[in-house]
């Protein structure tokens, strides 16, 4: 049976740093950071790796520490100095390896002690790529409707509902999918509760739901140009315009 990587001290930590969001208490409990909440969450990547690689080789869910996929718990202090120094959730991202070089779908983790939830897809794209995915919806409308609208994948993710008020110029208002031309976001997820987290299914269960969401991910991957699968040749580095 697989073994639970979060425990119940995981978010009893988040909401005691809630409360105490000062460096001296966080330097104080630092090691209750370390131990139940940086290294269960870079433990549960190291695991997710070779399942997710599984889906897709070109998405990565990197342990390390620093640099990886685990999102820093310190704030950006910067700009705001009068904002509390800590993040009161954790979080790990699993992006395309191409995130660095242009916009490009990937998966988010999130656990909150507030809401916790598993994500993927395009988030705020910029208009040139929410321009190639409709171009890929108009040449592609049964392949769009097998990754967004089958059974498999809605028993389990629920799209994003923002969207523009109006169709983008020359959309086809009558076309079958218009409301996804709308839209601001080509993204899902879904709601994960502590005990989801804390079982020792966690793991099956995110990976279960990474594959039901594995053809929403591949079409929005191949709609912006970039590979998906092992066989797929590196695409080029632009992204050309879709009038």
């Amino acid at each position: 049976m697989q073994r639970a990587h979060f425990t119940p001290e995981f978010f009893k930590f988040l909401r005691d740093l809630d409360r105490h969001n000062n460096r001296e208490w966080f330097q104080r409990n630092k090691s209750r950071y370390d131990q139940f909440v940086r290294d269960p969450f870079l433990q549960f990547i190291e695991d997710f790796q070779p399942r997710l690689n599984s889906i897709s080789p070109h998405f990565i869910a990197d342990p390390r520490p620093v640099g990886g996929s685990l999102l820093r718990i310190y704030r950006d202090m910067r700009f705001r100095k009068d904002q509390p120094p800590y993040k009161t959730m954790a979080a790990a991202r699993f992006p395309h390896r191409a995130f660095k070089e242009r916009t490009a779908p990937g998966w988010y983790l999130h656990l909150d002690p507030q809401r916790s939830f598993f994500a993927g897809g395009l988030w705020h794209p910029d208009g040139d790529t929410r321009a190639l995915v409709r171009e890929a919806i108009v040449q592609q409308p049964a392949k769009w409707k097998r990754a967004a609208k089958s059974k498999t994948f809605e028993s389990i993710w629920e799209l994003s509902t923002e969207s523009f008020k109006r169709l983008p110029p020359g959309c086809d208002p009558d076309h079958p999918f218009a409301d996804d031309f709308m839209r601001k976001d080509f993204a899902a997820g879904l709601t994960l509760t502590q005990d989801e987290v804390c079982g020792p299914g966690f793991l099956d269960q995110i990976t279960k739901s990474t594959r039901a969401a594995a053809p929403f991910l591949e079409f929005l991957t191949r709609a912006v140009g970039l590979p998906w699968s092992a066989d797929d040749r590196t695409a080029p580095r632009e992204i050309l315009r879709v009038e």
